[in-house]
């Protein structure tokens, strides 16, 4: 530690971690939509038969689902916010998981390992194009610039699951062919809907089932809203119209963000609370960051 409480590498620096406070992702990953963003990934991903398949037979999901949820938060945050050795060390736990296990392809019954490149890139893409749906819907300030950026940096992340980066989308245009090119593989068989049955009433105590229709529902709910029209018509569930949505995600975003960030930020496992010790004050994730940065570069003679 310095005497300014500020933890320190090896070198005499502290360590930013694989992204570090001047990255896109450092300021869109403190984001409280980021919490509807995640659920909307996971309705995304489970459109991929042989994807939810995996996590059908490898996981108790019925009864783990919110473990399984605060556990890739947990990862996410490592990600961003840890240090550098820590999230190398989260990264080969996943990649260690993933190597013993394999799942039935429904449509060959062949058993198919959960490491295989096509997988690891469908939830990679499914999870970064929810977070970066979300965030800009609901109104965070990223431009076109910071978004390409987003999905850049964040092959980090795609490396650390088992990815070869340079396989994984490095910009916006790129993620949507992607979406483009996969659309035909997608269908929402038994396994997508025990998906869908689950978030929309995940099991809870008697005692918290009123608190569950009153908070969870609604932001279970604009989550499924907030997916692309094909997910909708997979799922055989209508949705709200868009500008409704739009409209829904842009209200909440305002409620959520005017919840204190140090209150937020106190949630286990408080990630961006120690990244902001080991890094100082001036690491705090902030869309007014991302304001800034575009201003500049937005200026007459800027890239």
């Amino acid at each position: 530690m310095s005497g300014g409480g500020v933890e320190m590498a090896t070198s005499g620096a502290p360590d930013p971690g694989l992204y570090g406070p001047g990255s896109v992702t450092w300021q869109c990953h403190g984001d409280p939509m980021m919490w509807i963003a995640g659920v909307r990934a996971l309705y995304l991903q489970a459109l991929h038969p042989l994807a939810v398949r995996g996590v059908m037979e490898n996981s108790d999901f019925r009864r783990d689902a919110w473990g399984r949820l605060l556990r890739t938060a947990d990862f996410v945050g490592t990600l961003t916010y840890g240090t550098s050795e820590a999230a190398e060390l989260a990264g080969a736990r996943v990649r260690g998981i993933h190597r013993k296990l394999s799942a039935t392809d429904p449509a060959t019954g062949e058993r198919v390992p959960v490491d295989d490149p096509g997988l690891l890139l469908w939830v990679h893409c499914a999870q970064i194009d929810s977070f970066l749906h979300v965030l800009r819907r609901s109104g965070f300030p990223l431009t076109a610039a910071q978004a390409d950026r987003y999905v850049d940096e964040n092959r980090v992340n795609a490396r650390l699951v088992g990815l070869d980066p340079a396989e994984a989308p490095a910009d916006t245009t790129a993620l949507a062919h992607y979406f483009e090119r996969i659309r035909p593989e997608l269908a929402a068989g038994p396994d997508a809907h025990a998906v869908d049955d689950f978030l929309r009433g995940p099991p809870v105590p008697p005692l918290l089932v009123p608190g569950r229709n009153l908070l969870w529902r609604p932001l279970a709910g604009l989550a499924y809203g907030s997916l692309p029209g094909y997910a909708h018509r997979l799922y055989g569930r209508p949705a709200p119209a868009p500008r409704v949505v739009t409209r829904h995600l842009r209200l909440t975003g305002r409620v959520l963000r005017g919840i204190p960030a140090g209150l937020r930020w106190q949630l286990p496992p408080g990630h961006i609370l120690k990244a902001m010790r080991r890094m100082g004050p001036d690491s705090r994730p902030s869309a007014y960051t991302l304001r800034t940065s575009a201003a500049i570069l937005d200026r007459p003679g800027r890239a």
